[in-house]
This record gives C-alpha cells, sequence and structure tokens, in this order.
C-alpha cells in the first residue's frame, strides 16, 4: 500500500529553502513591452517604501514614458557604471556599488539585458544573482519570449529569434512571480498612441513583431507559465504541511544529445516537457570512436549544448562507447536503466532511409531496447540533407591521405603487370584487398572507400579481357567487380572503425596515465610548494598552457606558483579573489568576467575553496577546451585541491603536535618545580616564622642556624629560578656569551664556593695543572655549568665518597671531567639525560627538577663545545665538557 506521508528530506529542503539567508527575487512578468511591468514594479517599491523598507534603484530603463519618470521621483537612484566599448561609453548598473549600499531592496529592470562588453559578467540576470547572493531583495521585469526553452516556439510563432534568453532555472530559483497582463488590444491602442516607442518604431514594432496573433500567443505562454508556477507552489506547500493529496509517481527525462543542430531544438523541448511533468531531467551526449575525428565546431557546438541543457536545469554527462549504433544504444539504455529514467527523448534520424538500411537506426535500436522505458521522438521543419556528425563520407581525412591511396593502386596495379601471367585475374584480387586494407589502417575510412573503388576500375580496365575498356565479355566479372568492390567497402569500414576505437582507447589510456602520474608526484610531495611545482609540472605538459596556482594568504589571495612569462595585474588578481570568494569559474571563455586573460577554477574539496588554478590560452592554437580536456582538468584541479588540503592539514597537525607538546611540556615543568620551588620557600617560611615569633628565647646559637638554613635555602631557590632563566633564554635562543679568557682553577673555585656546605657530605678532589692554559668562555654561565654538574655529582654519590675534579689539554680542546663513584646511569639512559625534564627512574626518590644537565648541555654548545656522560669500570659517573681553546 502506497503511503501518502511527504519525503521527510523533501520537507527539509523546502523548510531550508524558505529560512536561506540569500536575497528574495520578485519578477514582474510580462508579454511584451509596454504591458506595464515597469510602471507595476516602481509602484510596489514605493508601498514597500511606506512600509519601512530600503529601496534603491540599481538601474531602470523609463523609455521616456511621463508616467514612469514620475514613479522613479521619490527613491534613491544609485549612480550608473560607465563601461568603455570601441571609444563609447556605455551605462551600466554598479553591482559593486549596490552590494556597498546594501538597502533591503534593489530595483533592477530589464531582466534579461546583456551588459556590454568588459562588464562582470555577459548578462543582467548574472549581475542580480550576485546582489541576490550578498542578502538583498531583488525587483526585476522580464517578457516571456526571453526564456531559453521558449525560443524555437517564440521563433515558430512570431518569426523573430529572440537572441537575449536567460535559462528556466533563474525564474525557477524565484520567490515570487507576479503577471504583468493586458490585453492585446489595449497594448495596440498604446503603441499607437506613442506610449510604448515613438511612432516610427511604434509602425514598424506593429508590422513584425506587435502583431496581433503574436501578442495573443505570447499572452498565453505568460499565464500558463504563470500557472505552472502556482501549480509547483501548491505542490510544495501540500508536501509541506502534510496535506493529504494525489501526489504523482516520479518521473525522470533524458535527452540525448550530439553535434547535429537538431540538439538544441531537442534541449528546449524537454525542459518544456519536464515542466509540463514536474520531473527531473539529465542530457546526456555519448562519444563514440569516430568522435576524435569531430571538426573545432563540432566539438564547440557538443559543448554549447550540454551547458546550454545545464542552464536550462538539467544535469549532464558525457559517457563513451564504441563506433557502432548497437554500441551506442546500449550504453544509453544502461544509463537509463542506472538513473531510473521513464522517458527517452530522441530527435528525428536525418539520414536517408537507405542509410539506415545500411548502418541501422539508433532510433529503432532504442525502441527496440527501451523495454518500460517511453520513447519521444522529436523532429524539426528545418532539416539539412545529412546531419553535420553523420554524412555518407566523412571526409575527415586530408588531401595528401586520397593522393597516397592512390599512389597505393597505382603501386598495386604495376605489380600486377610484372606477374600478370603468372596468377590468374581472380588472385590478384586479394592484392587489391590487401591495398585497401593498408589504406583503412594507416590513411582512414575515406582514402580506404576510395582505393576500393580505384581497384575495382583499375582491375576491370587492365586486366579483364576486352583490355584497356570497362566492357567485361565474362558475365562472372561482374560478380567479381561486385565482390570485389562491397568486401573492400566493409573491409574498409572494419578496420577503420577498429582504428578509431584503437585510437580513443588510447586516449582514454593516455588521461589515465596522466591521472595516474599526477596521483603519484602528488602523493610523494611532501609540503605544499612541491605540490604545487607538480601541479604546474602536469598542466602545462599535458595541456600546453600557461598556469597560476594563488592560495589565500591572510585576507587576500598570494599567488604561489606561475608559468614563465605570465603576469597577473590587478584585475586578473580581481577576477581569482571573485572566484576564491564565490566558488564558481570564472574568466575566459565563461559567463563571469569574460574579458579575463585566463580562465579561473575554483580549488574546491569538501571542506570548501583552498586556492584558485588560473590556466591561460594555449600556446600553439587559440583554441578553447573541448568538453574531454575541460573534465580532465577539473580531475587535475580536484586532485590538487585534495592535495593542498592534505598539506594544509598536515601542518594544522604539526601545528596542534606543537601547541599539545609545549602543554605538556608546561605541565612537566610544572610538575617538576613545584616541590623543588615549595621545599626552600617552606624552609625559607618556617625560619623566618621562629625567628618572628620566638627571637627572644632562642639562643644565638639557634638563631644563626636559622638565619643561615634561611640563607642556603634562599641561595637554592635563586639556583633554580637561574636554571629556568637560563633554560627560556636557551629555547629562545638569545642567550649571549661574553667570551674571555678564563682561568679553569678560578672556574672550579667559585663553583665549589658557591655550592657551600653542600659538598661536606663527599670528598672533593680538584686536579687542575698549575700550567693549564686560559681557556676562552662566558665564565658566570660555566660557573653555573660546573655547579650544576657537581650538585648532579653529589645528589647521586653516597656519602664518603670521593668526588673527582680534572683538566686535561687535548688538540686544541680543553677537557674537564667531573667524576663520581655514585649509583652511574643506566646504559639506555646515557643518550637521553641531557634532554629536558628527563630523570633516570630509579627506587630510591632524589628531588631534581631535571633541567640541569640540559641547562648545561646548552650553555656547553652555545660555547661551540660538546658534553659527554660515560660510566666508570668500578661503579660511578664521568661528566666530560669539551671547550674550544680558540674562539
Amino acid at each position: 500500500m502506497q503511503s501518502n506521508r511527504p519525503d521527510p528530506d523533501e520537507l527539509l529542503k523546502n523548510l531550508q529553502s524558505e529560512e536561506r539567508s540569500r536575497g528574495k527575487l520578485k519578477i514582474f512578468l510580462g508579454y511584451a513591452a509596454g504591458v506595464g511591468k515597469t510602471y507595476a514594479m516602481l509602484e510596489a517599491a514605493h508601498q514597500r517604501k511606506i512600509q519601512g523598507v530600503d529601496v534603491v534603484v540599481g538601474y531602470i530603463e523609463t523609455h521616456k514614458r511621463a508616467e514612469t519618470e514620475e514613479l522613479v521621483e521619490g527613491l534613491e537612484v544609485l549612480p550608473r557604471k560607465q563601461v568603455e566599448y570601441h571609444n563609447v561609453s556605455l551605462p551600466e548598473m554598479n553591482v559593486d556599488a549596490i552590494i556597498k549600499r546594501r538597502p533591503a531592496l534593489a530595483l533592477v529592470d530589464e531582466f534579461a539585458h546583456t551588459n556590454a562588453p568588459g562588464s562582470r559578467h555577459p548578462k543582467r540576470y548574472q549581475d542580480v544573482q550576485e546582489i541576490l547572493a550578498a542578502g538583498i531583495d531583488v525587483y526585476t521585469t522580464l517578457n516571456i519570449q526571453h526564456l531559453e526553452s521558449l525560443n524555437d516556439v517564440v521563433a515558430q510563432v512570431t518569426g523573430v529569434v529572440v537572441r537575449e534568453t536567460i535559462p528556466d532555472r533563474v525564474i525557477d530559483e524565484a520567490s515570487e512571480i507576479e503577471v504583468i497582463d493586458l490585453p492585446p488590444d489595449e497594448l495596440l491602442v498604446r503603441l499607437n498612441e506613442g506610449k510604448v516607442y515613438v511612432p516610427e518604431q511604434a509602425a514598424r514594432a506593429i508590422q513584425k513583431f506587435f502583431r496581433k496573433g503574436n501578442l495573443t500567443a505570447l499572452r498565453e505562454m505568460s499565464l500558463r507559465r504563470a500557472a505552472d508556477r502556482v501549480d509547483d507552489q501548491m505542490r510544495a506547500y501540500m508536501q509541506t504541511r502534510a496535506i493529504q493529496g494525489i501526489w504523482a509517481a516520479g518521473e525522470r527525462l533524458l535527452v540525448c544529445i550530439s553535434p547535429s543542430p537538431l540538439s538544441e531544438r531537442l534541449v528546449r523541448t524537454t525542459r518544456r516537457l519536464a515542466d509540463e511533468l514536474n520531473a527531473e531531467w539529465l542530457a546526456l551526449f555519448v562519444e563514440t570512436s569516430r568522435s576524435a575525428s569531430m571538426s573545432q565546431e563540432m566539438r564547440d557546438r557538443v559543448a554549447n549544448i550540454l551547458q546550454l541543457a545545464e542552464d536550462l536545469g538539467a544535469r549532464s554527462y558525457t559517457l563513451s562507447a564504441g563506433g557502432s549504433i548497437e554500441s551506442v544504444s546500449q550504453v544509453v539504455i544502461d544509463f537509463a536503466h542506472k538513473n531510473n529514467v521513464t522517458k527517452i527523448i530522441v530527435g528525428k534520424p536525418l539520414r536517408p532511409r537507405w542509410q539506415e538500411y545500411l548502418r541501422g537506426s539508433l532510433v529503432d535500436k532504442l525502441i527496440h531496447k527501451s523495454g518500460d522505458i517511453d520513447v519521444y521522438v522529436v523532429t524539426s521543419s528545418d532539416q539539412p540533407a545529412f546531419p553535420t556528425d553523420e554524412s555518407p563520407l566523412q571526409m575527415h581525412s586530408s588531401i595528401p591521405r586520397y593522393l597516397w591511396s592512390i599512389l597505393l593502386v597505382a603501386v598495386t596495379t604495376a605489380f600486377g603487370f610484372l606477374i600478370g601471367g603468372r596468377i590468374s585475374p581472380t588472385n590478384l584480387v586479394m592484392v587489391y584487398l590487401l591495398t585497401v586494407v593498408i589504406a583503412a589502417i594507416y590513411l582512414g575510412r575515406g582514402p580506404a572507400v576510395l582505393a576500393s573503388l580505384l581497384g575495382v576500375l583499375a582491375f576491370d580496365f587492365l586486366f579483364v579481357t576486352p583490355y584497356f575498356t570497362f566492357a567485361v565479355s565474362d558475365t562472372q566479372y561482374i560478380i567479381t567487380f561486385i565482390a570485389l568492390f562491397l568486401v573492400g567497402m566493409v573491409i574498409s569500414q572494419l578496420t577503420a572503425r577498429a582504428s578509431e576505437q584503437a585510437e580513443a582507447a588510447r586516449q582514454r589510456e593516455a588521461e589515465t596515465a596522466e591521472l595516474y602520474d599526477l596521483s603519484r608526484d602528488l602523493a610523494s610531495s611532501a609540503d605544499i610548494e612541491a605540490i604545487l611545482r607538480v601541479l604546474q609540472k602536469h598542466l602545462e605538459q599535458t595541456f600546453s598552457r600557461t598556469i597560476a596556482v594563488l592560495l589565500p594568504g591572510g585576507s587576500y589571495l598570494v599567488t604561489r606558483i606561475i608559468s614563465v612569462d605570465l603576469e597577473l595585474d590587478e584585475e586578473e588578481l580581481a577576477v581569482a579573489d571573485w572566484v576564491y570568494r564565490h566558488a564558481e569559474p570564472a574568466g575566459r571563455n565563461t559567463n563571469t568576467l569574460p574579458a579575463a586573460q585566463l580562465r579561473y577554477l575554483p580549488l574546491k574539496t569538501s571542506r570548501g575553496v583552498v586556492g584558485v588554478l588560473g590556466v591561460g590560452k594555449p600556446h600553439t592554437a587559440n583554441r578553447d577546451l573541448t568538453p574531454a580536456q575541460r573534465r580532465l582538468m577539473e580531475a587535475f584541479a580536484n586532485q590538487g585541491a585534495q592535495a593542498i588540503e592534505r598539506a594544509l592539514l598536515e601542518e594544522q597537525n604539526r601545528q596542534i603536535a606543537l601547541l599539545q607538546s609545549a602543554e605538556k611540556l608546561q605541565n612537566a615543568l610544572l610538575n617538576s618545580i613545584s616541590h623543588d620551588l615549595r621545599t626552600p620557600l617552606v624552609a625559607i617560611t618556617g625560619a623566618l616564622t621562629a625567628l618572628d615569633e620566638n627571637y627572644v628565647g632562642l639562643g644565638e646559637p639557634a638563631r644563626n642556624a636559622l638565619i643561615e638554613n634561611a640563607r642556603s635555602e634562599a641561595d637554592r631557590l635563586n639556583r633554580l629560578v637561574g636554571n629556568l632563566l637560563n633554560m627560556t633564554r636557551i629555547e629562545s635562543g638569545t642567550i649571549k656569551l661574553h667570551l674571555e679568557p678564563g682561568d679553569v682553577q678560578d672556574l672550579v673555585g667559585t663553583a665549589l664556593e658557591q655550592l657551600g656546605p653542600r659538598t661536606n657530605k663527599n670528598l672533593v678532589k680538584v686536579d687542575i695543572p698549575s700550567n693549564f692554559p686560559l681557556v676562552p668562555m662566558d665564565f658566570a654561565l660555566m660557573v653555573q655549568v660546573v655547579v650544576n654538574l657537581l650538585e648532579n655529582a653529589v645528589k647521586y654519590s653516597p656519602n664518603d665518597s670521593l668526588i673527582e675534579i680534572s683538566a686535561v689539554l687535548s688538540d686544541s680542546t680543553a677537557r674537564l671531567q667531573i667524576a663520581d663513584r655514585g649509583v652511574g646511569i643506566p646504559t639506555d639512559d646515557l643518550s637521553r639525560i641531557f634532554d629536558k625534564f628527563y630523570r633516570v627512574q630509579r627506587p630510591e626518590s632524589v628531588s631534581g627538577t631535571g633541567l640541569g644537565l640540559s641547562i648545561s648541555k646548552g650553555i656547553v654548545d652555545a660555547h661551540g663545545g660538546q658534553i659527554h656522560a660515560f660510566n666508570r669500570e668500578r661503579g660511578g659517573t664521568v661528566i666530560e665538557v669539551e671547550l674550544p681553546l680558540n674562539q
């Protein structure tokens, strides 16, 4: 049982469409000039202004009508933008001024107007779309004949081809459509009174366009379009509110296009049929093996038709098939089944019937295979003798190829003269067939057909009695001639088709190989610079075009890589910035800013736009990309965008890892020094408290002991803070040395003096030669090093054990060793004891921050020296410091 419950996804879509932040578009729709569209729009604008809405006039064309000019008064009119074209200044709507002014409502007349060359967009409706994207509501005017889907119908009814058209999807997205209707008789009266055009123009208009029959037909189109709109809104309303009703089964249409001029009519017809059925529709172009030999004009026509279908609301697809009609029909049917297509729209075959018998008919094949799918066949009144893509003999081979074909036949004929008496004439036929095969493989279909025909004529003229005449004495040779020609034709067709299919396969293989090479090189690129170099290399090699890649750098785009001899001026950078902000292609051969030197593509990923790719003109011929090349370039751009995003994410991960490391370091620092900071502070606080509370009761020795203990703990705290400051200076690279010749004996003596009584539990032996040379050093910092090393030795040595301090000369370095008889260091930890906060894990607990040895290493490294640690043979550790004598 079929449920009448609305689709939840459709519900959500409708609700979201009502709550979007994009501006709303209202179209005042009429069927001809003079029905009062602009007048009605201005009246509505005044009503909105009375309601407190901020209204501005972006562009109004009054046509010097007094009543219209009166309504403009009282509204803020923004200045127009002057566009220079061929030394003529043309006024156009100033989109930037409207967006900068940011009114609540903007009035834009003549929705289908074509902008002057050099404008940002070729069409005014594209300007309006940008204004809507900025969150500004727009009122505009439109005549029904400017709809793209009705272009051929309007031309058929009125005899006038309307050049300024807009895609139907634009008015489909309008929030409201208001029909401005006026009976044709009243419109003709207004025209005669000069209220639409001046008298001379009015007379010409009545003769050519403003005939009552034309106006009646156009009026019917506008009312039907408005009725369809109301019907769509009612269905959407019922679905959104879950109102019970009869829901039509979903339809999906598929239109098959080709380079034929009939394809444009097919696309428009399918759009109108989709509107009537409220159906989704698709456009499909099937590339065959012969597509590789299509002229550039045909390729451009296919691209334009696919673009027309997308503008009218379709989704376009391009698939590949073999060269046979059977293969093409199977691809279409498979695609239709895969996408749940219910109706297929094709064009009526334009070839002669005899060709359909020989080569087959695509329409017949589709009808035979369609099954439950309906097939609609559309015809056209203006039919060429042969479709542009299917002439009986495609003369895509150049003249030299035909000359080579003639030469092959001549060589074969000469060979026949040389062996003429040794083999029978019927066997010579095989040689001519071999010539046809060679011509088909290396020269193409046309030269092969020519070789087949010339072979028959040469064989009859030279090798069949009576000689040197086309007369035939033996009627059996007629069968031989016919068989030779037909077999030659079949062989030429099959061989040429196989060659074309092989060429198409080579092209697909080349595209696959290029994509594979690009993905492999991008995967092996470690950073963004390497990724951009790889992307530039592959794009330049594959498409022979100049390349520029721009990535965001703060609040603006930065050119990160660019081809040699290519420069981007401020205007080009502005185009790239527009592409980055709007995530839409722009520039050369697009509908946005087409005057730019480069075609700019957004590098988009699922997370957004990561950059902009600029593609220049080809190095050789000034041709646009074919559909296949455009798809390949988009694949390149997608892979490049993914690689750039990967590099950006890796950089973000590195930054996060650094932050986590810094946080971990901070926590380790706090955990390490909290106890060491608290211990001396507690001792100092306790001593001062005892002195303050019981100073008189304490004897002199007790007071001196407390004061000495407080002083000792204060010194310890001072050293700890000094270590932290030194570590900060070392980490930031701001430590500066004041090198002066220093005495090593004074260095050791000063360190022992600073340690004071803390070395009393150990025996300290100093063995430094009296004639030991002076060593360049920062004396204060090196004292800190020795203090840290001695304090570490005392900390990990048993009581009454010996600590030895010695100094020796080795080559051009001075070596200072501090050796103890403590527990030693595990072998695995010897290389890590100089790391920050690293402490050897021992059963017994020894206080410390783990900074002393790390700070010592930093200071020694700053002197250009080295510090090592190794274990003694009979237990204990030796820390050795090497300082250069010459600095």
